[in-house]
């Protein structure tokens, strides 16, 4: 019966899939010996390395072969010998060996540094190609290299062509019933592996290079894609969980700090016998906006006239920094007040519903909490994210097919309120447009209301409204960082008309500074952000300078309105007399955590690396010695908040 199938319209098919099973046996092999000496290689580790890593292999030659199984399912036999076909057939065929070629090249200069299948590390070298090609360039002799792979698939089609097996394809007959069966069986077990066969699988052993065995390279590659997370148990240094999580409730300890309980938890009950405000809050998050672009922080360009006279009349922060350098990463600080664990931000992951979210906290205390972006919501899964934490979204939504499936209401800003937009979205003031609106209809209700809103203009193509500012549109960063500010004193004008104004409060942080994104190094000044909090009851201007991360912004703001709540957040109150200032920050990758002038870098190869930082040089002098007490300070902050995450510690009424 086999031989059948070898000789008709999908031998190409069946011949590929064996071919791939044996080079995915072979690459195997070859991981295995590389890693030969940490291995426990029992029979049921064996049995477990093949046995799983068939199956998986499996499900990648499924894949691969679902496009080409539609494809002669659809395409009528009597043209199965034409020129187009074969054309279409070669082309195929010559693209799926070079990928996989690729895959398992890349996949041993993977495991050489990593010991690992794909991972999210993988997904973040996709992301940034130029640093990558550069980094390869730089390593190997990309043109040689490159040369070479087209020259070995070359040999394998041609390989493919004197065996016949092309020809075989080419004059198969089969009926379309018999084509419907093959094919639909193909397509119905890449339905099977996609919904039910999980990448986490291979991961109940208890060797973690053996788990990665088991795995397949690209397998793994698709899974970290979807989850958007990199395991910080099985790439970072831990310590025993109960020590991480004292170590972490000891940096929270004071005297209006009661924890919830004696587990695996930072849960705690923030006291304060002052009588609490109540006022609305609108926090204004500006897209990629470094402290260096204002006057406040030494810039003489006279970009940010608003910004720095605001920065005098409420409560300014010098020294805060951004815990990412993305908006997904900066939204995650400041909706969950929780250091950037590995892989991309909270904000993307799965289950990153009913969390116990800042908006949350807002909700306990019988406030409405809303979103606001000028673009499309989808994008990044902020829609998902926040309508899926109670935020009721508001956004431009462009022609896109996908829907978003959450559970608050969204609201689209309708065109007739647009007076510019480019690819990111709508310009800032008609955003501060739609705030305003949605306050007023708040406000009618009798409903106090805390706003996140998400501004778009300070980013690429820096193009916004003509005529608005003596910088042409489009002409580079300076005009979209004086447009920004541009905006902020227009809502405010508007605002101070509102009868609602006086009890309003209105945050200006940034979610990540400019040119940030993509560096995998991390480079201390590149984090540094402005904050002010204005209009607070009751508040004089004050500056707040002692060293803090954007996740502190919330639990300084709560004790400045004397509230009481219950606390997931690790942002700390920066005024609180226990307070010893450090940072959190990261990329994908590494996780950093500076403290006074020692900074701790933790890497995925479960490195702990030491640094003098010299914050007026801004330079980074490696320590011989890691100091064992920060070293295990900072793993407890990352350890013990991917513990939460992953073990539903974070969910709201989690007990």
């Amino acid at each position: 019966m086999l031989s059948k199938y070898l000789k008709g319209t999908y031998s190409l098919l069946f011949r590929f899939v064996l071919c791939f099973l044996c080079a995915s046996l072979l690459l195997r092999f070859v991981l295995l010996l590389m890693s030969f000496s940490k291995l426990q290689l029992t029979l049921p580790a064996v049995l477990k390395i093949f046995g799983e890593g068939l199956l998986f292999d499996f499900g990648v030659a499924v894949f691969f072969c679902v496009p080409y199984a539609l494809y002669l399912l659809l395409f009528p036999v009597k043209w199965s010998n034409t020129i187009i076909n074969k054309i279409i057939t070669y082309t195929a065929f010559f693209i799926a060996v070079l990928i996989i070629m690729f895959s398992f090249f890349a996949e041993i200069t993977f495991w050489q540094e990593f010991e690992s299948r794909f991972n999210f590390i993988a997904v973040d070298y996709l992301i940034y190609t130029f640093e990558v090609i550069n980094n390869i360039n730089e390593s190997y002799p990309l043109p040689i290299l490159i040369s070479t792979m087209l020259i070995a698939v070359s040999i394998i089609v041609w390989a493919f062509y004197k065996k016949k097996i092309f020809a075989n394809t080419f004059n198969g007959k089969e009926a379309f019933v018999k084509r419907l069966v093959i094919s639909g069986t193909v397509i119905g077990l890449s339905f099977i592996y996609a919904f039910f066969i999980k990448n986490s699988l291979a991961e109940n052993g208890s060797n973690r290079y053996q788990d990665e065995l088991s795995k397949a390279g690209i397998y793994s590659f698709f899974a970290a894609f979807k989850n958007n997370e990199l395991s910080y148990d099985h790439f970072y240094k831990t310590i025993d969980n109960r020590t991480a999580f004292n170590l972490a409730r000891n940096q929270f300890a004071d005297s209006n700090t009661a924890f919830v309980n004696d587990g695996l938890s930072v849960e705690r009950k923030i006291g304060n016998n002052a009588s609490p405000q109540m006022p609305n809050v609108i926090m204004v998050t500006i897209e990629s906006f470094s402290a260096d672009f204002m006057g406040q922080f030494g810039n003489t360009n006279k970009l940010t006239p608003v910004l720095d006279s605001l920065a005098g009349e409420g409560v300014l922060f010098t020294g805060m920094y951004a815990t990412g350098t993305r908006t997904v990463r900066g939204m995650e600080a400041l909706s969950l007040a929780i250091p950037p664990t590995p892989g991309s931000s909270i904000v993307r992951r799965l289950n990153n519903d009913n969390l116990t979210t800042i908006g949350y906290i807002f909700q306990q205390k019988g406030y409405e909490t809303g979103f606001f972006y000028g673009g499309d919501g989808y994008f990044d899964n902020m829609n998902m994210y926040f309508g899926n934490n109670g935020y009721a979204v508001t956004d431009k939504r462009r022609n896109t097919l996908v829907k978003d499936n959450f559970k608050a209401t969204r609201t689209t800003i309708p065109d007739s309120f647009i007076q510019f937009k480019n690819a990111w979205g709508i310009c800032d003031e008609d955003l501060y447009d739609a705030v305003i609106r949605d306050a007023d209809a708040k406000t009618s209700q009798q409903k106090p209301f805390y706003d996140f809103v998400m501004t778009t203009s300070n980013h690429r193509p820096y193009t916004y409204p003509e005529g608005k500012i003596d910088i042409p549109s489009g002409t580079g960063r300076d005009g979209a960082v004086k447009y920004t500010d541009y905006a902020i004193g227009q809502f405010l004008k508007k605002v101070k008309q509102k009868p609602w104004f006086a009890n309003t409060v209105f945050i200006f942080v940034a979610d990540h500074c400019a040119n940030s994104a993509g560096k995998n190094e991390i480079d201390i000044a590149k984090y540094h952000i402005p904050a002010i909090i204005y209009n607070l009851p009751a508040q004089a201007p004050s500056t707040i300078t002692a060293m803090c991360s954007q996740i502190d912004l919330y639990p300084t703001l709560f004790h400045l309105l004397n509230w009481n709540y219950t606390s997931n957040l690790y942002g700390q109150n920066v005024l609180s007399n226990n307070y010893t200032p450090r940072i959190l920050l990261g990329t994908y990758q590494k996780l950093g955590y500076l403290k006074n002038d020692t900074f701790i870098i933790l890497d995925p190869q479960q490195k702990v690396e030491a640094y003098q930082y010299n914050k007026i040089k801004n330079e980074q002098v490696p320590l011989t010695k890691s100091p064992d007490n920060l070293a295990n300070e900072a793993i407890a902050n990352y350890q013990t908040a991917y513990y939460l995450f992953k073990n539903g510690g974070l969910k709201q009424g989690n007990k």
